[in-house]
C-alpha cells in the first residue's frame, strides 16, 4: 500500500515539473543563431548572383529574400527586414553595396529551438519517470515484498499456525533469511508435535493405568464381600471392612483421575492381534470373584482379532455392572457366524428403561437406576467398552432381555 502511495506522489511530482518546464520553454526568448552557416550561405548566394543566377531561384533555394539597391522598393524592404528581426547581409559588387540578402533565421531558429527543447524535455521526463518507477518496482520486489511475506509469516507463526511453509526465493535480498525462518517453523512444528505426542502418551498412560487398576480394585471389593459372608469373627470383619473402605476410596480417586484424563483424550489405544477364542474362557473364569457365572454353552473354537487387555476390560465392565445393579447370576452364551462370534452376557435383573438404552454408551451417562441406587460409577464403562469393540472391528449391542433382565452381546471379529 505504501509503495503505491509513493508511486502516485512520484507521478504527480513528474507532471508538475513537466508543466513548469514546458511553460518556461514556451515563453523563453533566449536563442542563438549559427552565424557561420548564414555567412557561408551569403557567400554562396553572392557568388551565384555574380554568375548570373536569378534572384527568385536563389530565394527559393536558400529560403531568403534578396533586394537590390536599384529596386524602387529597396528602402522600404530593407526597413521591413530590420523591423522583423531578420538577419540581413550586404550584397556587394566590386566592393560597393549592391543590395541586401535577408534570412528569416530568428523566428525559424526560435521555433526549432523551442521544439527541440520540448522534445528533449519529454524524453528526459519520460526517462526519469520510467527509471523512477523501475526503481520503485525493484525496491518493492526485492525488499518490501519479501519483508511483507516475512511479517505475515511471523504473525501466522505467533498464532500457532505452523503448517503453512514459507517459500524461499534465492533471488531476493532476504533469500537466506527466508530459509532460516522456514527452518525455524519446521523446528517449532516438530517440537510442538513431539510435545503433543508426549502429552498424549502421558494421558494415555494415566487413562490406561486408571482403568486397568479398577479391575483388581473391583476384585478386592468382591473378595471382601465374600469374606464378610464367610467369616463372622469380629476381628476379621473389622479388617475386611477397613480393606473394603480403602478399596472404595481408591476406586473413587481412580474414577476422578480417569474422568479428568479422558476429558482431554479422544480415545485409548487399541492394538488388535490374532488370538485363540479360548482366551474368553480364561477371562470369564476371573469373574468368579464377582458372583455366579452360568455357562450355557461352549466358546466356538476359532481365531479372533482382539486386543486381549481391552476385551478383558469390556467383559469385566459388563459383568461388574450386572452384579452391581442386578444382583443375580450372570448367564453366558455364545453364537457363531460366518465372520464373527458373539459372547452374550445376560442377567435376571429389572433391565434398563427402553428410552435409556440408546444412551448407555454415551460418555459420562449413568442410567436412572444407577443414580437412584446411589452406587458409585463414572458413566464411562459402557462408553469405553463400545469404543474398544469398534476399534477391534466388532461391536457391542445392548438390549433388555425378554422375560426380564439385561443383555449385552459382544461381537468379536474372526480372522
Amino acid at each position: 500500500m505504501k509503495i503505491r502511495i509513493i508511486a502516485i506522489l512520484y507521478t504527480i511530482l513528474i507532471l508538475i515539473a513537466g508543466l513548469v518546464l514546458w511553460n518556461r520553454i514556451d515563453k523563453g526568448t533566449s536563442y542563438s543563431i549559427d552565424m557561420l552557416d548564414l555567412n557561408t550561405k551569403r557567400d554562396e548566394i553572392e557568388n551565384k548572383l555574380h554568375e548570373g543566377t536569378g534572384i527568385e531561384e536563389l530565394e527559393k533555394e536558400y529560403g531568403c529574400e534578396i533586394i537590390l539597391v536599384s529596386d524602387d522598393s529597396y528602402q522600404s524592404e530593407n526597413n521591413y527586414f530590420i523591423k522583423e528581426g531578420m538577419s540581413v547581409f550586404d550584397y556587394r559588387e566590386e566592393g560597393v553595396i549592391a543590395g541586401k540578402i535577408a534570412f528569416n533565421a530568428r523566428a525559424e531558429e526560435y521555433r526549432t529551438m523551442t521544439n527541440n527543447a520540448q522534445i528533449q524535455l519529454l524524453c528526459l521526463l519520460g526517462t526519469a519517470y520510467a527509471a523512477g518507477l523501475l526503481l520503485l518496482f525493484i525496491i518493492w520486489y526485492f525488499y518490501i515484498r519479501p519483508f511483507n511475506k516475512l511479517s505475515d509469516f511471523a504473525a501466522s507463526v505467533s498464532k500457532g499456525n505452523l503448517d503453512v511453509p514459507l517459500n524461499m526465493d534465492r533471488h531476493n535480498y532476504f533469500g537466506a533469511f527466508t530459509e532460516s525462518f522456514d527452518r525455524m517453523r519446521e523446528e517449532l512444528k516438530l517440537s510442538s508435535e513431539r510435545e503433543a505426542a508426549a502429552n498424549r502418551s502421558k494421558q494415555e498412560l494415566v487413562a490406561e493405568l486408571s482403568h486397568d487398576i479398577k479391575t483388581p480394585v473391583a476384585t478386592i471389593k468382591a473378595t471382601c464381600e465374600v469374606m464378610e459372608i464367610k467369616y463372622t469373627e469380629p476381628d476379621v470383619q473389622e479388617k475386611v471392612s477397613v480393606i473394603k473402605s480403602k478399596a472404595s476410596s481408591v476406586e473413587q480417586l481412580i474414577d476422578n483421575m480417569f474422568r479428568a484424563t479422558l476429558d482431554d483424550l479422544d480415545e485409548l489405544k487399541v492394538t488388535p492381534r490374532e488370538e485363540s477364542s479360548l482366551i474368553i474362557n480364561d477371562i470369564l473364569n476371573d469373574l468368579r470373584f464377582y458372583g455366579t457365572v452360568e455357562q450355557k454353552g461352549q466358546v466356538p473354537e476359532c481365531l479372533i482379532v482382539v486386543d486381549r487387555l481391552r476385551l478383558e476390560q469390556v467383559i469385566d465392565n459388563i459383568a461388574g455392572n450386572s452384579f452391581k445393579y442386578a444382583g443375580t447370576a450372570l448367564e453366558v452364551d455364545y453364537r457363531s457366524g460366518k465372520d464373527n462370534i458373539s459372547v452374550i452376557l445376560s442377567d435376571r435383573g429389572p433391565g434398563v428403561p427402553d428410552d435409556e438404552l440408546a444412551m448407555l454408551t454415551t460418555k459420562f451417562y449413568r442410567g436412572s437406576d444407577a443414580s437412584e441406587s446411589g452406587k458409585d460409577g463414572s458413566g464411562l464403562g459402557l462408553y469405553l467398552a463400545s469404543r474398544f469393540m469398534e476399534k477391534m472391528g466388532g461391536g457391542l449391542e445392548l438390549r433388555n432381555r425378554e422375560g426380564g433382565g439385561f443383555t449385552a452381546e459382544i461381537i468379536i471379529r474372526k480372522v
